[in-house]
């Protein structure tokens, strides 16, 4: 599995981004897409999940009620639309398949992916 994250940048605190992350390879061995993000001197934090038929999702509450989670599957692209940014949404975000099939409190704990993306540098600043 292959995973591209995207949509990364520069935006002022309440803006809205949307993040996707395309997809690719072996698209039957995961069982959902999680988003992390990772700031300069922090752990990797687990942000929302979304399993692979789009009826199960879950956010943490750091982002609960400004990121909303969402897939295509024709497209084998899930979204992260992020609005009301605020400065410490700061980091570089990232996208990953989980391989094992957890759902709830734990879908967002990074030890159950195995497939990673790239990142993309998401930078919240007036």
């Amino acid at each position: 599995v292959q995973l591209q994250a995207s949509g990364g940048g520069l935006v002022q605190p309440g803006g809205s981004l949307r993040l996707s992350c395309a997809v690719s390879g072996v698209t039957k061995d995961y069982y959902g897409i999680g988003w992390f993000r990772q700031a300069p001197g922090e752990e990797r934090e687990g942000l929302s999940y979304i399993n692979r038929n789009g009826d199960i999702t879950h956010y943490a509450d750091s982002v609960k009620g400004r990121f909303t989670i969402s897939r295509d599957s024709a497209k084998n692209t899930v979204y992260l639309q992020m609005n009301r940014l605020k400065l410490e949404d700061t980091a570089v975000y990232y996208c990953a398949a989980q391989t094992t099939e957890v759902t709830g409190i734990s879908s967002i704990f990074p030890l159950w992916y195995e497939y990673w993306g790239q990142g993309t540098l998401v930078t919240v600043s007036s």
